[in-house]
């Protein structure tokens, strides 16, 4: 799926930015944060909404808006584009469907490697035990 699709739907809210930069920094809102509403979304399916959700759970508010920020430039456009350029990157990576793996067989060659290494180990173990005198 296009990410360019969801742009329409993305709002932007601005604020000074933090760091240095002098008095620019305390007169210009260059801080750019993206908001996109995920359930209120009309170009996504409901199974995306869901997986988007669950992946990016920890970027989305109780509301269900994704929260993106973007503040490396004193540029309030260029932080604008950087915005935009992680949400992308976000949305793509939570959308791209998990690889089906085949479940792993265990060899007999590494059970018994396995229990050799268990049966080494007992026996240096055994041996640090007191020597015990029966009379």
């Amino acid at each position: 799926m296009k990410t360019n699709a969801l742009h329409g739907e993305l709002t932007f809210r601005t604020s000074r930015s933090s760091g240095s930069g002098g008095q620019h920094v305390n007169k210009v809102a260059t801080r750019v944060e993206l908001l996109f509403n995920v359930p209120d979304s009309a170009v996504l399916n409901d199974a995306d909404k869901q997986r988007i959700l669950e992946v990016l759970a920890n970027r989305i508010n109780r509301e269900g808006i994704l929260q993106v920020a973007a503040e490396a430039s004193r540029s309030q456009l260029q932080n604008k584009m950087l915005a935009i350029k992680k949400f992308d990157a976000l949305i793509s990576k939570a959308l791209r469907p998990v690889k089906e793996r085949p479940a792993a067989s265990a060899y007999v060659a590494d059970r018994n490697k396995r229990l050799r290494a268990k049966k080494r180990l007992a026996e240096r173990k055994a041996n640090r035990q007191k020597v015990r005198l029966d009379h």
